[in-house]
């Protein structure tokens, strides 16, 4: 079931990591409720303008590319300095980019720790910061991270993942309590195992086992956690900060 929220008219929203997977998914429906969608993207210009209409399409507002790596800290403050200064005040963000490399620990070597919470973690961390000036001068500003059930239980072979998360987490909270006078909410979501093209690529015995262990007995789709997100961006919502907000079938119960 999709819902319509009316406030997010218009409303400016960046997204991360929005050209596949979850982040498409959310950004879809972004553009179902009229909002000026801006999303980064690292290569290819001609498939970002395609996004760009095809967003438009769905009955997006606007919608903007902005060319930045989230580990490139000055080109991503260009980039976003510049649309505010043509286009006016941010006031949704969602931190969605992400990689996830499993490796067991006595595997992991530092660049993999650098690389992982270089895109997972600080990268959020530099843009928002960077973005709460901006902030200020905005109206029902809402911030959404995209945590992992990982980041709360923990999980064989994600330590790294698993620690990037559990950060994300605990720098929502932070933020939250930090920015909340300002009426200025951040929340995380922390999606357990969602049908995407990396879980189709795991092995369908694996898939099995998996799934034994949700208590609804299969994996959630990316539409469950556009749903939540949008929830959070909207004022309905608007008394709702520092939470995070399982979408896992009851993986961790």
């Amino acid at each position: 079931m999709n819902v319509t929220y009316s406030d997010l008219q218009n409303k400016i929203v960046l997204i991360t990591g929005a050209t596949r997977g979850i982040g498409n998914a959310i950004a879809k429906e972004l553009a179902k409720n009229k909002c000026h969608i801006v999303f980064n993207y690292r290569s290819n210009p001609e498939a970002a303008t395609s996004l760009c209409e095809e967003f438009k399409t769905l009955g997006a507002s606007n919608a903007t590319a902005l060319n930045f790596d989230i580990t490139d800290f000055n080109k991503m403050k260009e980039e976003v300095d510049s649309f505010i200064k043509e286009h006016g005040a941010i006031s949704g963000l969602i931190n969605n980019a992400g990689i996830a490399k499993d490796q067991l620990v006595l595997r992991v070597k530092p660049d993999d720790i650098t690389q992982i919470l270089d895109i997972n973690l600080k990268g959020t961390m530099v843009l928002t910061n960077h973005l709460c000036r901006n902030f200020l001068r905005a109206e029902n500003v809402s911030i959404v991270n995209m945590s992992s059930v990982v980041g709360l239980m923990g999980n064989t072979s994600q330590s790294v993942y698993a620690a990037s998360k559990a950060g994300l987490i605990g720098y929502s909270k932070s933020l939250a309590k930090e920015l909340g006078s300002r009426k200025i909410r951040c929340n995380a979501i922390a999606p357990g195992f969602i049908q995407t093209e990396m879980t189709e690529k795991i092995a369908e015995k694996a898939q099995e086992e998996y799934k034994k262990s949700i208590p609804m007995g299969d994996y959630g789709n990316t539409q469950d956690v556009a749903n939540l997100t949008l929830f959070l961006l909207s004022s309905a919502s608007s008394y709702i900060t520092g939470e995070v907000i399982k979408v896992d079938g009851g993986l961790y119960i």
